[in-house]
């Protein structure tokens, strides 16, 4: 009896992470690690998409470029906090369609890592990282027009003051001025 539950032990031990852990990747930048957990049963399409750029090394070296504070959008009826990264080459993989969160259930809620875009389908590398509940980025949310809502695809596990300090990093208007580098995105495990 004691073989057989030391080797249910040691497979379980060997077996790590569970089976239906959602992969991680952890954003480095020269103001801390950042680690996203990406939602790939709820947002399929969105998420691989993220993965994929990461996998193809398309974030070593890309940057945060962007960040939306209260006193930066003094035009808009709708505000928002979030801050805006993109991947180091503008050409990359094709746009994908938007996973509205009507669909997936997921919210723009503090900590939400969800897909930039102008129009539907228009997504490509471009995410933002929420500061704050946002609805109005869901589906049915004014932020755009168009009210299709953003695609949500995960969320910040750890680092969310890294997150803060970039947001709060110095600007010209909306364009963080220098940018925030990241020096790499890379899987780890869940």
């Amino acid at each position: 009896m004691k073989p057989l539950i030391f080797g249910l032990l040691a497979l379980l031990t060997l077996s790590g992470a569970p089976q239906d852990a959602l992969p991680r990747v952890v954003l480095s930048t020269p103001l801390g690690e950042i680690i996203l957990e990406i939602d790939t049963r709820s947002a399929p399409v969105t998420a691989a998409n993220f993965l994929r750029h990461v996998d193809a090394g398309l974030y070593d070296q890309g940057r945060f470029h962007r960040t939306v504070r209260p006193d930066n959008q003094p035009t808009s009826p709708i505000r928002i906090e979030v801050v805006q990264a993109m991947a180091r080459e503008t050409k990359t993989f094709p746009p994908i369609r938007l996973e509205r969160t009507s669909v997936t259930g997921l919210r723009h809620q503090n900590g939400t890592i969800s897909m930039a875009r102008e129009k539907p389908d228009s997504a490509s590398h471009q995410f933002f990282i929420c500061l704050g509940d946002q609805p109005e980025l869901d589906f049915g949310g004014r932020r755009n027009p168009d009210g299709q809502g953003f695609a949500a695809f995960g969320r910040v596990v750890s680092g969310l003051e890294v997150v803060r300090r970039i947001q709060a990093a110095p600007a010209e208007a909306q364009r963080l001025a220098p940018a925030i580098p990241i020096v790499s995105a890379q899987r780890i495990a869940p």
